[in-house]
């Protein structure tokens, strides 16, 4: 149930010794065809690490044969000699992959480049070309979830998701703890494809998914450098789907490895679902969402089992969206403690001792909703984020 679940993809993950724990920390992705197409969506930090420039080069081309992922750095803020490590690594790994046990036709321009960790550091070379080397021959069909072990950073466990769907099927791997805000997340992301598709069908499709997915998802309010999705279809099943299928299948597959992320966001103790329903546009309801997902005082109100409502309505009213301040309901885990912009039902009846959370917000404006995923903000995060250098 992982990125090589569909057929015509192998995988692998090994430690190069990038990472002082020794965990795994180079994965190789590669797309064994017949087909080449692919997708990808990136960060929308004007700060945009080296292999995030690799990569948008490369995604113009069209053509992606295989992906080389690194944890233990960021390879951001690293200036010209950043991107020219980058491209020297594409460049190795077409080299290696030629010249494999399973030669394959790829050049430099063929690959793309993910990397996560410490922004501001130069990789250590000397570690990541041997590493993509062992990745490459350690390359297997059933690799899916050592590619997904080895893009780990402060990650508690892989994320691996799968899609199936008849005689076709989507797949895919993620990595993501922190930084996790709108525009995507600090997330790495590899998804595939067995179906038949073209490059501007796959765009489509990927963008639909990420729209209501990674972009929904808010732990801490912090977008960072290196964000990546790609979509690649090898087309190895002979199927052609039209493009609601294929995105309905790319969005399930993202949403479940969305809500992975957010369920392992760093130090969170709660999974918080915001509902925002009755507004005048979807527009609206994504602002008032993520303003309530990014306010601090809800945030910590949360960690500490406190079903403050009056937190909620002083967030909603930073945002322009259409409503009237006595017209809104608040509901927390099912009990509307707010009915038209004041007290309602008794808050001590909300229930805010297990993990989950469901807040909705209706401001009865029209028929829009929309819903943004959050996290707590708890003593581990602070912690989490103060104790080491990220």
């Amino acid at each position: 149930m992982t990125v090589t679940h569909p057929k015509g993809f192998r995988a692998s993950g090994v430690a190069a010794g990038l990472k002082a724990t020794g965990n795994p920390d180079v994965a190789l992705v590669v797309n064994d065809g017949p087909d080449f197409t692919a997708a990808g969506v990136f960060t929308a930090n004007r700060v945009k690490a080296a292999p995030v420039l690799w990569s948008e080069q490369v995604l113009k081309g069209g053509v992606v044969r295989a992906v080389v992922l690194n944890s233990g750095g960021a390879n951001a803020c690293t200036g010209s000699q950043g991107f020219r490590d980058t491209h020297f690594t594409a460049e190795h790994t077409a080299a290696v992959l030629r010249g494999g046990a399973k030669p394959m036709m790829i050049g430099a321009g063929d690959v793309a480049v993910c990397s996560t960790g410490l922004i501001g550091e130069l990789l250590p070379m000397d570690k990541v070309l041997p590493g993509v080397k062992a990745a490459a021959k350690a390359l297997a069909a059933d690799g899916g979830p050592r590619a997904a072990e080895a893009i780990m950073t402060t990650d508690t466990v892989s994320k691996n998701a799968v899609a199936q769907r008849d005689g076709w099927s989507v797949g895919g791997i993620a990595k993501g703890a922190g930084m996790l805000a709108p525009a995507l997340a600090t997330m790495l992301v590899v998804i595939t494809t067995d179906a038949s598709a073209d490059n501007e069908t796959l765009d489509q499709a990927l963008r639909a998914a990420t729209r209501v997915t990674f972009d929904r998802i808010d732990a801490d309010g912090c977008m960072s450098t290196n964000d990546t999705v790609l979509l690649l279809a090898s087309g190895a099943s002979d199927v052609q789907p039209d493009l609601d299928e294929l995105t309905a299948a790319v969005t399930e597959v993202c949403h479940d490895l969305a809500q992975q992320l957010i369920a392992d966001a760093e130090g969170a103790t709660k999974h918080i679902a915001i509902e925002v329903a009755g507004a005048a546009s979807e527009a609206d309801a994504v602002q008032v969402g993520r303003t309530i997902a990014g306010n601090n005082l809800v945030k910590t109100a949360f960690f500490g089992n406190d079903p403050n409502w009056g937190r909620i309505l002083a967030a909603v009213g930073t945002t322009s969206a259409a409503f009237e301040p006595d017209r809104i309901d608040v509901a927390i885990n099912g009990v509307w403690i707010c009915r038209n912009g004041a007290a309602a039902e008794d808050r001590s009846k909300v229930d805010l001792t297990g993990r989950d959370v469901k807040v909705t917000v209706n401001l009865h404006e029209g028929e829009m909703s929309a819903t943004i995923w959050t996290t707590d903000l708890s003593h581990g995060y602070v912690h989490e984020n103060s104790a080491y250098s990220s």
